[in-house]
């Protein structure tokens, strides 16, 4: 039987020789070489890499919303990415809206609904509780099973008001209600709390924005190590996702973590139109490579954009190069170069090594970078 496409002479990231072929969007085969006939050839010649499709799963792509949006295909298929999520642009009032638009895109795009019906229409989602309607929730949980991906909750004082804790203990009450769905949780400044929060969150549950440089992160800014009750959450299987943003990613807080043996779960850029096209962000190929200056190895940054976000979210066919899986990859380079990487508090590093995506296949549909 002829293929649709067939990769060959690839690399995966541990160096090892590969070829895949893909036929009606699903991988059919994996393996060191494939000589079948196949209607489209790509030939790496050993000169690039191959990965599951990169999964970033925290951005905003609502383009009808004003504070936080982008295009999805502008942060996906372009940037290497087969995959995003968007984290909480909409809520249960405008979530049908967005799904009509994202269905539209190359990218494959899917949402975490904001607990608060509108959304981030204004920075103070969560300061009026009578905005979050768990009726609401549940029918669009109910009505768009294949686009919302799970729930999020902004728990941060520009966006509770004088809430505290609250919004978080109804968004509990929304996960536990509906079948333990994937909550994340933004955090940044006080209150509430940081150990407050991370109290009252779950195993699996998702931590965004976790290398903050904010006083009510996980760095003790005395003592310079990380806090008692950050180590606490991490070790019951709180999910520590990076959700980089424009002021959400300090250099400082990822060293003396990755030092203390704490290392991010999955790489995520929160990115929107400002960040992508200003900075800090601009891409998750620059975020990865941030991860990189940090200390993680290459081959555990890309799982962390692969196959632990697609655990996270459960994707059961995304993630991973293998037989029935999704026809969705990213080819890209590593090089030696010289790039200035800039966190989200102004602190540089310099990268010596360059991740590059040179093209991204989405249902085996083959898209140049």
């Amino acid at each position: 039987m002829i293929h649709d496409l067939i990769i060959k002479n690839a690399k995966t990231i541990k160096d090892k020789a590969i070829a895949v072929a893909i036929r009606e969007g699903k991988i059919v085969k994996v393996a060191e070489k494939i000589d079948e006939a196949g209607k489209e050839i790509i030939d790496l010649k050993n000169e690039a890499y191959i990965s599951a499709g990169w999964i970033d799963d925290h951005v905003h792509c609502f383009e009808k919303m004003t504070l936080y949006y982008d295009y999805p295909d502008e942060i996906g298929v372009k940037m290497g990415v087969t995959t995003v999520i968007d984290a909480g642009t909409t809520g249960a009032e405008n979530i049908h809206e967005f799904y009509d638009l994202a269905k539209k895109a190359k990218t494959n795009v899917y949402a975490l609904m904001n607990i608060s019906k509108w959304g981030i229409v204004e920075q103070d989602e969560l300061a009026d509780l009578n905005k979050v309607k768990e009726e609401l929730v549940h029918k669009a949980l109910v009505d768009l099973p294949d686009f919302v991906v799970g729930i999020k909750a902004r728990m941060s004082k520009t966006v509770i008001g004088d809430n505290g804790i609250a919004p978080l203990e109804v968004a509990k009450k929304i996960q536990r209600d509906n079948d333990n769905i994937p909550l994340m949780v933004h955090i940044g400044s006080a209150p509430p709390e940081l150990d407050e929060i991370l109290t009252l969150m779950s195993k699996g549950d998702i931590l965004t924005h976790c290398f903050n440089g904010k006083e009510n992160g996980i760095l003790n800014q005395e003592t310079k190590k990380i806090k008692e009750f950050a180590w606490a959450a991490y070790d019951k299987g709180i999910v520590f996702d990076i959700g980089h943003g424009t002021d959400s990613f300090n250099f400082e807080v990822a060293e003396v973590a990755f030092k203390e043996g704490m290392k991010a779960q999955s790489i995520s850029t929160d990115i929107y139109i400002r960040n992508r096209e200003n900075g800090p962000v601009y891409n998750l190929a620059t975020t990865m490579e941030k991860l990189r200056v940090v200390g993680y190895e290459w081959e555990e940054i890309i799982e962390k954009v692969t196959e632990i976000p697609a655990k996270n979210f459960c994707f059961d066919t995304k993630g991973q190069l293998a037989e029935g899986f999704d026809g969705d990859i990213t080819l890209f380079t590593i090089q030696k170069g010289h790039k200035t990487l800039t966190d989200s508090n102004g602190s540089t590093r310099e990268a010596k090594e360059l991740i590059t995506p040179v093209k991204t296949i989405i249902g085996g549909i083959v898209y140049d970078n």
